[in-house]
């Protein structure tokens, strides 16, 4: 996969992946990641990349023509065009999932008081929001956006190893725990240490059920339970609330 971001402020991403999971899949050839000037597709000595709102109102509005020039010159076929926006759709595990297959991702990073209307009209596949709250701008959800895709392309984590997240079936992963077996008066279950693989997996599972029912219950509406899965929920819908 290849993503390639559009900003005015590219130095807000050499730190946020010069380490980690993403700089490994760099690293590894997984994918490649350019940060773009925006200001090197605008005209003019100044390289002015936003004006004044028609209709007046406060703060600036980013002109469409840089963004246009950046698309055009930056996409490949089969490459998704993505604004960064609180208007956007929300982003969830999901559709995390369905932009890894994609070829190339362009994440366009607004600014001010948002992009002018013609760039979400005529450039954009898609537009994304990671939450119901405003920025001062696109390019930390398109750093979550990217951390989030990249971890899931083939060979960036050990084999199997998203396949119980969060979100991935639906439900909050259940708790996990290492060495030592006891500490601060706790002590890790004994089922994780009985060597009974069947038994752990029920009571991973189990565990997960419960702190989906506690945590984001809402997420049972849409998540494929099964039969037994319905039995538990009833089970621990009795159970006192800790």
């Amino acid at each position: 996969m290849k993503i390639d971001v559009v900003t005015i402020f590219p130095g807000m991403f050499t730190g946020a992946f010069a380490e980690g999971m993403v700089a490994r899949a760099r690293e590894a050839g997984l994918c490649g990641l350019a940060v773009h000037d925006l200001r090197q597709w605008a005209e003019g000595r100044h390289q002015v990349t936003d004006d004044y709102a028609f209709g007046g109102g406060p703060g600036m509005v980013m002109k469409p023509e840089p963004f246009f020039r950046a698309v055009g010159e930056l996409k490949v076929p089969g490459g998704r065009v993505i604004l960064m926006s609180p208007q956007g759709r929300p982003f969830r595990q999901a559709l995390a999932a369905e932009l890894a297959a994609a070829p190339q991702l362009v994440l366009l990073c607004g600014r001010y008081e948002g992009v002018d209307e013609r760039v979400r009209l005529g450039l954009c596949d898609d537009e994304i929001s990671i939450g119901d709250y405003v920025l001062t701008g696109g390019e930390l959800p398109a750093m979550v956006v990217i951390d989030a895709v990249v971890r899931l392309l083939p060979g960036v984590l050990a084999e199997g190893s998203a396949e119980g997240d969060s979100f991935a079936t639906g439900l909050l992963e259940g708790p996990q725990y290492t060495r030592p077996r006891e500490f601060a008066g706790m002590a890790v279950p004994e089922v994780l240490i009985s060597g009974d693989h069947g038994a752990v997996a029920r009571w991973r599972r189990r565990e997960a059920l419960r702190r989906t029912l506690a945590m984001r219950p809402e997420l049972l509406a849409s998540a494929p339970l099964t039969a037994e899965d319905r039995k538990i929920l009833a089970e621990l819908g009795q159970e006192p609330v800790i």
